[in-house]
């Protein structure tokens, strides 16, 4: 079995869950990849992190199918060893963007189940086996942590996609949640919001955003990349803000910064 800590990766087909599990191989974690089906993007994903020098693992879980959670963890811990840094990358957004009037029953149930009840769920799934490995005994010294991305959205609102900012916002509460909690189990529990990160989920938008940076809606005048917000995930799993739990690290160029 591994000796290296095993890092959960949660939605690493593509974007910044690629970026993470790979900056988290090159900091000594063996990667678990998860997404919705398997696909040869996924696999493209496993195979650059074991060109790393790191073990890695594929499995198909949908988020939102709580009662996965345990049976999903249990998986990994038999193929890779368990897991000692869950991130929360797993996602997804509007169905359709528009007037928040139209918002649809079934475009907000999708943002709630996915982006918040089933973090919530594998966070708390998660926790509950620190608590028993913690109970083991004083040899279990395991530094472990949950790291969980969520979005400038949590805080901005942005009423085009308004289903998909509750969700966040619920999100960023869980996490503080959990921060508090699971501190006397030895998990610290940290948040990453990203801002305007170029991706394929975010390219249709490049245009009218990169313009509004270009005068000022962001104070680096850019859009993000997966590997920024990859760097910080890699700070926070490899135990480098110690004395620190709770902390929403922000990574969107001062967009939240207020400025005038």
């Amino acid at each position: 079995m591994s000796q290296r800590p095993i890092a959960l990766v949660t939605g690493g087909r593509r974007g910044i869950g690629r970026a993470i599990a790979l900056e988290l191989a090159d900091a000594g974690f063996d990667i678990a990849l998860t997404d919705m089906s398997a696909s040869d993007e996924l696999d493209s994903v496993c195979h650059a992190v074991r060109g790393r020098g790191a073990k890695a693992a594929t499995f198909v879980s949908d988020l939102a199918s709580i009662d996965t959670h345990e049976r999903l963890l249990q998986s990994i811990e038999d193929e890779l060893g368990a897991v000692t840094c869950l991130v929360n990358n797993a996602g997804v957004s509007v169905m359709s963007r528009g007037d928040l009037l139209d918002v649809t029953p079934e475009s907000y149930d999708r943002c709630l189940d996915v982006n918040t009840r089933g973090t919530f769920f594998l966070m708390q799934a998660f926790g509950k086996r620190a608590k028993k490995a913690m109970a083991a005994g004083p040899s279990d010294s395991v530094t472990r942590s949950i790291i969980t991305i969520t979005s400038s959205n949590a805080v901005a609102a942005s009423i085009q996609r308004g289903e998909y900012c509750v969700s966040k916002a619920g999100l960023s509460m869980a996490t503080t949640l959990f921060s508090v909690r699971l501190a006397d189990v030895g998990v610290r529990v940290y948040e990453v919001q990203p801002g305007f990160i170029e991706t394929e989920m975010t390219s249709p938008s490049k245009a009218r955003y990169g313009a509004l940076m270009e005068n000022g809606l962001t104070a680096i005048k850019r859009w993000g990349t997966p590997q920024e917000v990859a760097t910080v995930v890699r700070t926070l799993a490899t135990d480098c803000l110690p004395y620190s739990v709770g902390q929403a690290i922000r990574a969107d160029g001062g967009l939240l910064v207020h400025k005038y």
